[in-house]
Parts: C-alpha cells; sequence; structure tokens
C-alpha cells in the first residue's frame, strides 16, 4: 500500500492544476531545459521540439521522438502539453528506460503540433494509457538499432550485447561503447520492423512504478516557467475582446471612438459572428488592441455596443432545470436493456425513487486562455502560433482555416499551461489571435479575463437524472431503470443533436457492473443553448453522483450498511460481458474490452480497501464525524473514495478527512498519481459544495471567484490518504477518474451525519451552514 497523508497548502495548490510535491530533485537531475519563449520578430526560431529540427542533426533518428547524438546526448520530445500533471515528468522517462539511457544525459523539448506525432491532444486521460506500448516501442527501436552497431563493430551477435545506463555493453567480454560513439553508425542501420522489435522485461524499467522529480518545478516556483500570457514579440499588440453575452448573438453596432481615445489603445477590430455548428469557431463580438493588457481592458470597457442577443437569449437555469425534470419523467430512448424492467417495477414489493440534478460547471483553471500568433503575408502568408493549448493539431486546423490556409503554412508551439480542465483543447482563442494578426498586420496576443473565461467557457453539461429501483420482499434489489437526459458535447459540432447516445452514456451508465436481473437505461430529450464541451471527467461526474448516491439511498431503505449494499449491486468478482451490461457495443474510451474489460473485481477491491483503510467497520464510534462512501469506473481505472465530514462547535460542517483507493493498472510515475488524486479530490469538493453556473436571459450571472467558488484552505481536508493498487495491468487513466466518486461521497457523508439527503451539487448552500 502506498499512502500519504498530506499537507493543507500541498492540497490547496494540487486542487488548483499546480503541486508543490516532487518541486527540487531528489533522484537525478535533468538536463537544463529549453524554454518555450520566441526568439525575435524576424523568423523566430522558438526553442521547442520540432520533427525538422531533429531531421537535420548527425546521429540517430529512429522516429519522430528520439534522436541521439555523436556527443551522447538523448533528445527525447514530449509531442503531449503539459498543463501541471506531470507528463513531460513521466512519459520522457519512460522511454529513457526502455532505451536504456542515463537521465543525465537525455533533454526533453516540447513538441509543435504536427500529424506526424500521432494523436496529440492531451485529454481523456490518455496520455499514458493510451500510448504506453508505443512509446516504449519508440525507445525499444532506438535501443535495438544501438546494439546492432555495436554488434557489428565488435562482430559479435546482437543478444549478447545489453543497452543500459547509456552504454552498450558486450556482456562475455564486458567490452562497452557510449551512446555517442554510436550514434552516427547506428544512424546507418536498417531501422527494425515494428514486429522484430522487443520490449525489455518491467523489471529493466527502473523508474517504473515509483515517484520521479517534477521536471518543470523548478522554474514553477522560481517564476521562469513560461506560460501562453508571458509571450510576447516586437510591435506586438495585446487584444482583449468584448463577446456577445449570449451564444448565437451578435454586436449590430459599435462605436470605437471611445475606445480609441484610450491611451495605448491601437485598434478596434470586429470579428466574424459564428455560424451553427460553433465547433471551435472564435466566439465574435469586437477586439479592442491595445500596448498593453490594462489599456485593452480599459478600451473595452468604453466601447459602446448594441447586441442582438440571438436565439438563446430566452435561456434562464430555473425553467431549463424543469425542462430536464419533466423529460426524465418520461419514457425515453433505450439503450441498455437486461430482462423486463417495467414489469419488474409493477411486481416489486417495493420501490426507491429519485432525482438528481447537477448545474453547468465551469473549467476555471488558474490560467485562462491566452495565444499569441505573428501572421505574415509573404508567399501567400503564413501564421505562427504559440498558446497554452491541450491540442495543438486541433489549434493548427482551426488556424489554417480561419486564414484560409494550408496547414503546412500553419505552425503551433506549445507554452505550458496553468491547468486546462479540457478547456484548452479548444482552439477558439488561438483562431481568434490568428485572425487579428492578419486583420492588423502585426503580432496579436488574445488575453482572457477571468470574467471572459466565465462567460465565454465551453461549459460541462447540465443534468437531470431519474433512478428508480424495484425491491422483492426480502429487500433485494430486482430492478434498476436510470433516465438521464443532458445536451451532450455532439451539441458543439452537429447543431440538431438533442439528446445523449451511447458514446454518452459510456461514461457511468452503460458500464456499470450490476448484478441485478432487470435494468434499463434510457437516454432522454435535452436541447443546448450554450456551447457544451470537455470537463475534466465529463459525464462521469454527474452519472457517478446519481448512481453512488442512489446506491446509498437503497441501502437506507434496506437498513442496511451502504457497503455492503454497493457490493451486492455490483456483484461478485468478475468480467462483466456485454450481455449482462445489457448493451451490443461499448465504446470503453476508445479501448478494447479484451485489454480493458468492465471488472467488477477490480471495482470490488477498490470498495474493499478504501473502507478497510478509512475504518469503516467502526465509523458507528465516531463523535460528530459520518462517512461517505463511492467508487466508480471511469477511463478504464477503478477509483474508492471515503470522506469524512464533521460538525464543529459552531454546528459548521466540514470534510475533514479523506481517504483515495486507485487502480489505474500499470503506474509510471506515483507522485504524479498521488497529486492527481488529492486535486482531483479538491476538483471535486469545489464541483460539490459550490455548484457551477447559472444562466439569465442567455447569460451567464457569474463573474469572478466571487462567484465561482473553488475550496479554500481553510475548507480543505487536513488529511488525504491516497493508496495506490500496485498492478501490472494495462495502464489505465488517472487525470480525470478520481473526480468522479468525490460528490457522492460527501452527500452520503452528509446524510450519514445529519440524516439530510442533498441530490443536487451546490450543497454550500444546503447542508453547510
Amino acid at each position: 500500500m502506498m499512502q500519504r497523508i498530506i499537507s493543507s497548502r500541498r492540497t490547496f495548490l494540487e486542487g488548483l492544476g499546480l503541486s508543490a510535491a516532487g518541486l527540487f530533485f531528489g533522484v537525478y537531475a535533468y538536463a537544463d531545459q529549453p524554454t518555450n519563449e520566441p526568439a525575435g520578430d524576424t523568423d523566430p526560431k522558438p526553442k521547442t521540439g520540432s520533427r525538422a529540427v531533429e531531421k537535420t542533426s548527425r546521429g540517430l533518428n529512429p522516429n519522430v521522438f528520439l534522436h541521439i547524438a555523436p556527443d551522447g546526448w538523448v533528445t527525447i520530445v514530449c509531442h503531449r502539453s503539459e498543463m501541471g500533471q506531470g507528463i513531460r515528468s513521466s512519459l520522457p522517462v519512460l522511454l529513457a528506460d526502455e532505451l536504456g539511457a542515463s537521465m543525465q544525459k537525455v533533454k526533453i523539448v516540447q513538441a509543435d503540433g504536427d500529424k506526424a506525432y500521432g494523436d496529440q491532444n492531451t485529454d481523456g486521460s490518455n496520455s499514458i494509457r493510451g500510448i504506453y506500448e508505443d512509446m516504449r516501442m519508440a525507445a525499444a527501436t532506438a535501443r535495438m538499432m544501438l546494439v546492432a552497431a555495436a554488434a557489428a563493430r565488435w562482430k559479435v551477435k546482437s543478444d549478447t550485447c545489453t543497452a543500459m545506463d547509456h552504454v552498450v555493453t558486450h556482456t562475455p567480454s564486458k567490452r562497452q561503447l557510449g551512446f555517442g560513439e554510436l550514434a552516427v553508425e547506428a544512424g546507418r542501420m536498417k531501422i527494425p520492423q515494428p514486429a522484430e522489435v522487443r520490449l525489455r522485461p518491467i523489471d529493466e524499467l527502473k523508474h517504473l512504478g515509483k515517484d520521479l522529480p517534477l521536471l518543470d518545478g523548478p522554474a514553477y516556483v522560481t517564476g521562469k516557467a513560461i506560460f501562453g500570457a508571458d509571450l510576447s514579440l516586437p510591435n506586438m499588440l495585446i487584444a482583449v475582446i468584448a463577446r456577445p453575452p449570449v451564444v448565437g448573438g451578435r454586436a449590430t453596432s459599435f462605436d470605437p471612438k471611445p475606445a480609441q481615445a484610450v491611451a495605448g489603445v491601437k485598434q478596434v477590430v470586429e470579428l466574424p459572428v459564428p455560424t451553427l455548428p460553433y465547433m471551435f469557431k472564435p466566439w465574435g463580438g469586437v477586439a479592442v488592441l491595445a500596448t498593453n493588457t490594462w489599456a485593452a481592458m480599459k478600451g473595452r470597457d468604453a466601447l459602446k455596443i448594441s447586441w442582438d442577443m440571438g436565439p438563446n437569449a430566452k435561456y434562464n437555469t430555473a425553467d431549463y432545470r424543469k425542462t430536464l425534470e419533466s423529460s426524465v419523467r418520461k419514457p425515453g430512448t433505450t439503450l441498455r436493456k437486461v430482462g423486463d424492467v417495467e414489469n419488474a417495477l409493477k411486481g416489486a414489493a417495493r420501490t426507491v425513487e429519485a432525482e438528481y440534478y447537477v448545474p453547468h460547471l465551469p473549467h476555471v483553471a488558474m490560467e485562462p486562455p491566452a495565444a499569441l500568433a505573428h501572421f505574415r503575408k509573404e508567399k501567400g502568408g503564413s501564421c505562427e502560433v504559440w498558446a497554452p493549448t491541450q491540442n495543438p493539431q486541433a489549434a493548427r486546423t482551426e488556424v489554417a482555416r480561419v486564414l484560409g490556409l494550408d496547414e503546412s503554412k500553419v505552425t503551433v508551439h506549445v507554452t505550458l499551461l496553468g491547468g486546462g480542465f479540457g478547456r484548452k483543447s479548444k482552439a477558439d482563442f488561438v483562431s481568434e489571435a490568428a485572425f487579428l494578426s492578419k486583420a492588423t498586420g502585426v503580432p496579436v496576443r488574445v488575453q482572457f479575463t477571468r470574467e471572459d473565461d466565465i462567460h465565454n467557457d465551453y461549459l460541462n453539461t447540465v443534468s437531470a437524472q431519474h433512478l428508480t429501483a424495484g425491491l422483492d420482499k426480502k429487500g433485494k434489489v430486482i430492478a434498476w431503470r436510470h433516465r438521464t437526459a443532458f445536451p451532450p458535447i455532439g451539441s458543439t459540432f452537429k447543431a440538431d443533436t438533442k439528446r445523449p447516445g451511447t458514446g454518452d452514456l459510456q461514461q457511468g451508465v452503460l458500464d456499470v457492473p450490476l448484478a441485478i436481473p432487470h435494468v434499463s437505461a434510457e437516454a432522454c430529450e435535452a436541447e443546448a443553448h450554450v456551447r457544451i464541451g470537455w470537463l475534466r471527467s465529463v459525464y462521469n461526474i454527474f452519472h457517478a453522483f446519481a448512481v453512488n448516491s442512489f446506491i446509498d439511498e437503497i441501502a437506507h431503505a434496506r437498513q442496511q450498511d451502504p457497503r455492503e449494499t454497493m457490493l451486492e449491486i455490483f456483484g461478485p468478482a468478475r468480467t462483466v460481458p456485454l450481455s449482462e451490461l445489457g448493451v451490443e457495443q461499448l465504446q470503453n474510451y476508445g479501448a478494447s474490452l479484451d485489454r480493458h474489460p468492465v471488472d467488477a473485481g477490480r471495482l470490488r477491491q477498490v470498495v474493499e480497501r478504501v473502507t478497510q483503510n478509512a475504518n469503516w467497520a467502526n465509523r458507528s464510534k465516531l463523535k460528530n464525524r459520518a462517512l461517505g462512501l463511492a467508487a466508480h469506473r471511469s477511463f478504464l481505472s477503478y477509483v474508492g473514495v471515503v470522506v469524512s465530514v464533521s460538525k464543529n462547535p459552531a454546528g459548521r460542517l466540514w470534510v475533514d478527512e479523506a481517504w483515495m483507493v486507485v487502480d489505474a493498472g500499470t503506474v509510471v510515475n506515483t507522485d504524479r498519481v498521488r497529486a492527481q488524486m488529492e486535486g482531483s479530490l479538491i476538483n471535486g469538493m469545489s464541483q460539490a459544495l459550490f455548484g457551477g453556473v447559472t444562466h439569465k436571459n442567455g447569460a451567464v450571472e457569474q463573474n469572478n471567484f466571487d462567484g465561482v467558488r473553488l475550496v479554500r484552505m481553510g475548507e480543505e481536508p487536513t488529511r488525504i490518504h491516497v493508496d495506490i493498487v500496485r498492478s501490472q495491468g494495462a495502464p489505465g487513466g488517472i487525470g480525470e477518474p478520481g473526480v468522479p466518486p468525490v460528490a457522492p461521497a460527501i452527500a452520503n457523508a452528509i446524510f450519514a451525519l445529519t440524516g439530510k439527503r442533498i441530490r443536487e451539487f451546490g450543497m454550500m448552500n444546503q447542508a453547510f451552514t
């Protein structure tokens, strides 16, 4: 068992997407790291990773991820974005271990957006789970070429040689050659075919499953880290944009003169009005461009704009909630079916029924969106971009579309991200910068304020759910019906999408193991009135809330331990076939069910382990405290959570302690897994306790952190215990799976302590008073 009790300050930082852990080097030192800043106005050559740069270098270039130079330096390209999760501190170490390189001689550079790297979208908890073996294959290819070069020089068989600690050794004679000595010769060797490549035994990956130093930690704490808003170019203007308050709105008229009168303001430019489907298009509105951010903001304040609010001007949170609740009270489209639920419910000795509601949730990453673009009109036009983007290829595609260029004319460099949570997978802010650079003829950095970030987000969708269970005379659950309604993300890409589909319900509805003879899941109608996008854990947030809360309600109705009810409903340890799930297929986060089955045994294990860690069996002895339990499978990992809610002398409720168990299969970097779990807890607490945003007349009502509250240092648990299950199974996700069980665990603990059942987010207003 791996367990850590952490300080309040660390917990707070990681809840905001940053980490105070592993900030200084204790195991090994990395080489000096390149920055991500542009180098100048004329043909700037940023010091980021570039496939073209490595291909022109002497030495071994077996693929786009690795280069070994004659001086022995190994350059590893990190093609995923770093946003505090530590991928630059994990993925390159995996490659170095497979290669046999010493981290003392490794440089890590950040990749530009390029299809040559395959999938670069740092989203969906996919950076390790999706490419773990591919990255090992890339490094193993280079290792085999080094070994082949050494064997050829010594005139021995390759299988008598090993590569470790930056040298190739001929085992019988103990002769050695350094990687640098072999680089040029190896570069001339035939690149082995994938079927010929052999991976190392797991026990030779000496850093796998251990705490690794946080590569960018020193830069974070010394202020040297380069984020999107840190970038500048000569003659650059900063743009702040007055965007339509309502999705689908547009400016009908505006007077630029008051803005132009503000000192520092240089230009006022109208952006194009987006049309359906909105996708990643710029939002429209009017941009004020100035020599500094403050002048741009003041200039925007001075603009006199008349708005046509468009077709969504009547969108109001309270009214739409009634619409969703009405939708789930009627039959929807059945997407999961086992047995005959309706007849089983009619014949049940008793039924349990409940509705759950979760509002729109914003991203509010620490760093609001920002992007710098430099359009050059020479030779038909080209554009260079620097941005904190999670998806540089999507940004490249969108910039090319907006400018009417071929993608080969667009370069996207990736800076560090001050958090992302899915918001920075969307390219709207990047293409805004590109459009304005072309319109003005100078480099432009678009800067969102916090208010812009909240008002112009791609929100996590709003949802209502209605669950019904039928119990027999002995209290056994014989029927389970789950209805869910929410505008799906697909509505952002296809405007007439008005209900979720199987790909949406795979997140916490279709893939829940239920040892119940009659089961159905129904998708109910819900029309979108805002832009819907990915947020950390996506639909799992509200599905896990409903399922785990409902299990607790069934336990109370049966007067049984919630843990025992949960284990009974999940059923015995087994690999759950599609026939038992009641579906013909399962998208399964893009992974095969052979490699990543729905495993009730792993789900049971995290329940049993987390309750043991929290001393669940003795919870009745607690004074002014109560425990709540939840568990969930998402992104191919399994997480169990127990939280303790206590009441202080003033009668105020507080989440004072939490236990988390995560089974993510093979783990590369245990420090980052703990950090992600700790951050997930704070993230989930913020959503559960304070809720999200509301709309009035189509516009978001909240403006800043006074309205969109996050857990503050005095509100967080004093202790968070994280237990990582040791496994050599296929890697699962890490960044997202810790969030979904948090909210229901809190709600269940509140009920255990107070007897008050909470079925919606914003719990602070309902029980924490």
